[in-house]
């Protein structure tokens, strides 16, 4: 009896094994699917042997014992196959209750396809001890039943293709075509009977590139991984299950200059200690960050307390290091509409360390997951608006006070949504800083406003210059100055025509690069301006220490002026010392003529609010101060007739 290939692949199934059983294991969908596949492959494998057993002494036997082995084998060819599809299938649908209604219907066509196989009469051949195969009705029913299932798997995978991981797509591909590659072999050439060991070589493959279980583990920690806790995660939800997660950041422990190799040791000493709590899984989400999942509410709640009761003590060999994670805890995973989401919301939370309250931990509650998905909306509508050109400049008008007419403006942004509706800049500046997108939407910004001085001249409009807006994560931008100055280049730009606005807080993440961004683009001849003087951000040494020649009191110093007596003298005081440092000032938020004369009388230069204009579309400003200047030469006339 030639039974050497089904032992071979006997051998190479138990070697898998071996390596699997000796790996944690989560037990995720993917992992049971395969596990089914190996099972009923290694069953193909020894019904194979006992078959071959059958045909060999089919003289002595009795012919119902025979058929029903070698039907028994063939039988678990089509499962074998079905095996494949479902195991795919378990990629796609992770909706439990839709997974379930796919599979059963495959279920139900590969219990018919056994039933026909048991009904049909199968033709046995044993010309010695190399040459045995069975064919006939039965064994035909077995091919066109077990291709139904390799092509319903590759029309599957084809149109799913999006929602499959491509290394499972690969794999799969690679066993379809390993088997049928076999069974043509195996059809043409009786005596080499190879089907079962190609199952074998499909599962070893299938188990290095994608179901070992060290690939679900971080080697250094051994806590399950990232993406571990996605396909985790995102299976519960498919079940909708319950579960509940704890996640700690390790910050700087209370020791002083501890060594890095200490600092470790005590880390894997915590690892150790989260890795032994019974019914929980543990993650490694970050290099900082370990996320313990539990299935149930109370266990996680308990655990919660020990933990933080557990750091409160000392770690190490000497028990006198002492660590201080930060704490987030989600008492609910249904507050996020998907699983992927949730990975996000810890990130979020941990981008928004205002969230942390005294006992150093946030709550990943409804409400913070609603402002997450907000801040989302926004940078999708930020997203849009850039790749469809929906950024645009308005410009507010700037009047002189020493000139009597519009000498300048400030360059604002504005995006539209998909309806063409105008957003408030409230709503998406702080997003966009955030998440660094204020860079492009700042180059954007400032070759908008190069292509408008371009277009029309601001000497034939009478202005000097433009105002641009600089936030802190643009002036920290390392190529700033070279791109500004390549946009102005590109638009042929006289430099003085650009005035930049900054602020204090633009030097305090990175002062190197804000320093040299701030001489290169000097250099080059702009003039920058400090604003929103009065808020809180900007102070007296600020004004020494940067080379600017305008100073901005914001709206809020401004209505406190004629709000409060108290906020006369400081406003004073301010303009006191700008004038003696030989600087202009600019007094925004101007809304009544009484502010305005006010403003007039206490010698400020220049004045911008609603007074004037509200920020204007280019056109719309355009024709705005064209009309300021003809009203400003028709009243320059009046008065000369008036002087003959």
């Amino acid at each position: 009896m030639n039974i050497k290939v089904q032992c071979c692949g006997i051998v190479l199934m138990l070697v898998i094994l071996y390596f699997y059983a000796r790996q944690k294991t989560i037990r995720l969908n993917t992992e049971k699917a395969f596990l089914r596949m190996y099972c009923i492959i290694m069953t193909g494998l020894v019904t194979d042997i006992i078959s071959l057993a059958a045909l060999t002494h089919m003289d002595s036997l009795p012919v119902w014992l025979v058929d029903f082995a070698c039907k028994i084998y063939i039988s678990t060819l089509v499962l074998v196959a079905l095996s494949g599809t479902q195991y795919v299938c378990v990629d796609i649908y992770k909706d439990t209750s839709r997974y379930r209604k796919v599979t059963g219907f495959y279920c139900i066509i590969a219990a018919i396809g056994v039933i026909m196989i048991f009904l049909l009469p199968i033709d046995k051949t044993c010309l010695n001890e190399t040459v045995m195969y069975t064919s006939g009705p039965s064994a035909l029913a077995t091919y066109a039943f077990a291709l139904f299932f390799f092509v319903a798997t590759i029309v599957l995978m084809e149109h799913h293709k999006k929602e499959m991981n491509s290394r499972r797509r690969e794999a799969v591909y690679i066993w379809i075509a390993l088997w049928m590659l076999a069974a043509i072999i195996q059809f043409w050439f009786k005596e080499l009977l190879i089907v079962g060991y190609a199952g074998a070589v499909a599962v070893v493959i299938i188990y290095l590139l994608l179901e070992n279980p060290e690939t679900n583990l971080d080697r250094q920690s051994g806590l399950y991984n990232q993406n571990t806790l996605l396909q985790y995660t995102a299976e519960l939800y498919g079940k909708r299950k319950d579960f509940f997660l704890l996640s700690l950041i390790f910050s700087r422990s209370r020791v002083n200059n501890m060594a890095a190799k200490e600092e470790q040791q005590v880390r894997m000493e915590v690892i150790r200690y989260i890795l032994n709590i019974q019914g929980a899984f543990a993650f490694k989400n970050a290099e900082d960050e370990i996320v313990i999942l539990f299935r149930d509410g109370a266990k996680a709640e308990k655990c919660r307390e020990i933990l933080k009761n557990r750091f409160e003590q000392g770690w190490g060999k000497e028990e006198d290091i002492f660590v201080n994670p930060s704490w987030m805890f989600l008492p609910d995973a249904h507050v996020v509409n998907k699983p992927a989401d949730i990975a996000y919301l810890l990130r979020y939370a941990r981008q928004n360390s205002r969230d942390f309250v005294e006992d150093n931990t946030v709550v990943l509650d409804k409400a913070l997951a609603e402002r997450m998905y907000e801040e989302k909306k926004t940078e999708q509508l930020l997203a849009d608006a850039i790749d469809y050109d929906r950024v645009e400049v308005y410009y507010q008008p700037i009047f002189a006070t020493g000139e009597q007419r519009f000498t300048s403006a400030e360059a604002l942004i504005r995006i539209r949504d998909k309806s063409g509706k105008i957003v408030p800049p409230n709503t998406f500046i702080n997003v966009a800083e955030q998440n660094g997108m204020i860079i492009r939407l700042g180059e954007i910004v400032f070759e908008k406003v190069c292509r408008f001085l371009q277009e029309y001249h601001p000497k034939h409009l009478g202005l000097h210059y433009i105002e641009v807006n600089l936030s802190a994560v643009q002036c920290t931008y390392e190529h700033l100055a070279e791109n500004f100055i390549g946009i102005m280049k590109k638009y042929e730009i006289d430099p003085s025509w650009i005035n930049l606005e900054i602020t204090e807080s633009a030097s305090v993440s990175s002062k190197k690069i804000f320093s040299e961004n701030i001489k290169k683009l000097m250099a080059y001849g702009i003039t920058f301006s400090l604003d929103d003087f009065g808020t809180g951000q900007s102070n007296l040494n600020y004004i020494v220490e940067m080379p600017v020649n305008i100073v901005k009191f914001d709206r809020s110093m401004i209505s406190a002026y004629f709000e409060n007596g108290k906020a006369k003298y400081v406003m004073d005081a301010a303009m006191h010392m700008i004038r003696g440092m030989r600087l202009k000032i600019v007094s925004e938020g101007i809304e009544t003529k009484e502010q305005y004369d006010t403003m007039k009388e206490l010698g400020i230069h220049y004045i911008q609010g609603y007074y004037f204009s509200k920020p204007l579309a280019v056109e719309a400003f355009v024709e705005f101060i064209q009309n300021s200047r003809r009203q400003e030469k028709h009243e320059t006339v009046s008065r000369e007739d008036q002087k003959c």
